[in-house]
């Protein structure tokens, strides 16, 4: 048996069965943004059992002009708390923890989807990786940015009714708060841009604004792009002095994920594509650490969590594909 990975640990006031996470993926099974059946079968049936520690579900959108993709999750309405609390209740009668992921796409949002405009950090120099429309980005304003800190904090606070056991906020793969955080994308020359402190400023009210809504006693998680992996883009460093800003203002548990560069580093192979910064991370912070990326056993899951590049391993494709691979390999 894997000692470490079948090791309970609570997070905040969230207790976890063991470290295995099922991490954010997109289903695209909500035509209208709203739970359908279908997505409560598939979270019901890789629930079962109990043998996942942390399920976090799917990005779902904060506001319309913040949607990323057809078919994409909302928590922008009141209206989809009564949906949302089926998938908890889904979720729970398995005996496994569920936070809800919220985000808005930033530049990577579509016009020719949402509607709205699609706005960033900066006009120039979007993500590749996530951004599809040929239309123009518009440049946020203060009270566009203002506006989004809002946004996200309701978005939170309908996840908190619908009965989550916590929020996770996205800043990793090219989308709006990583477009800030990235030089790549912020060119910004205002209190919002420039140096570091600069580029994680809207983070930053975004966390005060969730924790603020949702009380002290509420886990908030937040998934970050720490490194771009590429020449001028975001560093290690970076997230290290961010991360421990991250902490101080509320956070609670960090998911350390790509940025720009997406779901996996260029050329690299193996378990545990982030670990680089992961285990960097988990030394200069004091909440714990989620990896993904990468890992396809649980024996691999477990060597990570003995090299300290994090406390909770997450599993991505090999759950999406397999609804059974958890109860198979934690059972082993």
């Amino acid at each position: 048996m894997n000692k470490l990975l079948h090791t309970p640990l609570t997070v905040h006031n969230v207790e976890l069965a063991n470290r295995l996470v099922m991490p954010p993926m997109a289903t695209g099974k909500t035509p209208d943004g709203t739970v359908q059946d279908d997505l409560l079968a598939y979270y019901d049936a890789r629930s079962k059992g109990g043998c996942i520690g942390l399920i976090v579900t799917e990005h779902a959108y904060i506001s319309p002009e913040g949607k990323a993709h057809e078919g994409q999750l909302s928590v922008s309405r009141d209206t989809d708390i009564p949906g949302l609390t089926k998938l908890v209740e889904t979720i729970h009668k398995n005996n496994t923890a569920v936070i809800a992921q919220i985000n808005h796409a930033g530049s990577a949002a579509m016009e020719e989807i949402t509607g709205y405009p699609a706005i960033s950090a900066s006009v120039t120099a979007q993500p590749e990786y996530a951004r599809k429309s040929e239309k123009p980005v518009r440049e946020m304003t203060a009270d566009d940015m203002h506006a989004v800190a809002k946004k996200f904090a309701e978005a939170a606070l309908r996840v908190k009714e619908a009965g989550f056991d916590g929020v996770e906020i996205h800043a990793a793969h090219g989308y709006l708060l990583d477009q800030f955080y990235s030089p790549l994308g912020n060119k910004r020359t205002d209190a919002y841009g420039g140096d570091l402190d600069g580029r994680i400023h809207l983070l930053l009210d975004v966390i005060r604004a969730v924790r603020e809504a949702v009380g002290a006693d509420y886990l908030v998680a937040l998934r970050l792009g720490a490194s771009d992996y590429t020449e001028s883009g975001a560093t290690i460093d970076d997230a290290v002095y961010a991360c421990k800003k991250f902490e101080k203002a509320g956070v609670d548990l960090l998911d350390i994920s790509g940025g720009f560069c997406g779901f996996t580093v260029k050329n690299r192979k193996g378990p545990g594509f982030f670990s680089d910064a992961s285990s960097a991370i988990r030394e200069a912070v004091h909440v714990p650490v989620i990896l993904t990326g990468g890992v396809t056993k649980a024996n691999e899951a477990e060597v990570l969590l003995e090299e300290g590049a994090a406390d909770l391993i997450g599993v991505g494709r090999a759950i999406f594909k397999d609804a059974d691979w958890a109860k198979k390999e934690m059972e082993e």
